[in-house]
């Protein structure tokens, strides 16, 4: 394929967060370089073709569902020595299980230029989907983002879920569908069985869908809608009814600040 190079981006690789799939979520940012970028390499696994709509009709597209970190580094190399541009399209965030770490530690030992472009992730996107703020006044004040074990991550003793469970905090898990029944007894463990928790599957994709039942029958409704990947899981006390006393001070007119002082 003969590529003419992008006028509008230096040769590079572009790591974007494309969000967890509605294409009106991505960033300006992202979006311009999507749409100009000479080489889109991305997730094709996870990545909705919805996101690469607006890609130029000859850029060169590169699928990485099938190939390993020691294939796509080479191309990636390659293609920015041949003074191309390229967009490395990621679902959600850079900053959460994207290994986006190792593929830049590989750029770096070869001297080629990268650039990082954040976006929103799942737990986000879902929060807004229903309506919730997951940071109620008197009531929970965290938000914890985290996984369960599997066999290509290991989790660190310390941040066994039941231990985070303690927290009681707005709690966010991911790659949980296939260790459901594991998850929802960890989580018993600490949160009342009749905690509210969202099943949201295909966040932002035209397939989504959002459940929110109690936490005693988190596995049973995993389980009957045949979940098995993409999904978030979110468990938190701010998903049910918040009493009236629980507002936030920031906006009370007995509450004063630098620029609203006490009248």
């Amino acid at each position: 394929m003969s590529i003419s190079p992008s006028n509008s981006l230096k040769p590079a690789v572009y790591f974007i967060g494309a969000g967890p799939g509605d294409p009106e979520l991505l960033t300006i940012k992202a979006h311009k370089i999507i749409a100009s970028a000479d080489v889109i390499i991305f997730a094709d696994s996870l990545v909705p073709k919805q996101i690469l709509q607006d890609v130029r009709p000859d850029a060169e597209l590169i699928r990485t569902g099938n190939k390993t970190l020691e294939e796509i580094i080479p191309l990636t190399i390659a293609r920015v020595k041949a003074n191309l541009s390229v967009a490395r399209i990621h679902s959600g965030d850079l900053t959460l299980y994207s290994a986006v770490r190792e593929q830049i530690q590989a750029l770096a030992a070869a001297n080629i230029p990268y650039e990082l472009i954040p976006g929103i992730s799942a737990f986000q996107a879902a929060a807004a989907k229903l309506e919730a703020e997951l940071t109620v006044p008197d009531l929970v004040q965290t938000i914890i983002l985290t996984r369960i074990g599997g066999r290509a991550s290991a989790m660190p003793p310390e941040e066994e879920l039941s231990s985070l469970a303690a927290h009681k905090a707005s709690l966010c898990l991911y790659l949980a569908a296939r260790h459901v029944e594991d998850a929802q007894a960890r989580l018993l463990q600490y949160y009342p069985p009749d905690t509210p928790v969202a099943i949201c599957f295909r966040v932002g994709w035209p397939d989504e869908q959002i459940w929110v039942v109690p936490l005693e029958k988190m596995a049973q409704t995993t389980k009957q809608q045949e979940l098995i990947r993409t999904t978030l899981y979110i468990i938190s006390p701010a998903l049910g009814e918040i009493r009236e006393e629980t507002r936030s001070r920031l906006y009370h007119p007995e509450h004063s600040h630098l620029f609203r002082p006490r009248r």
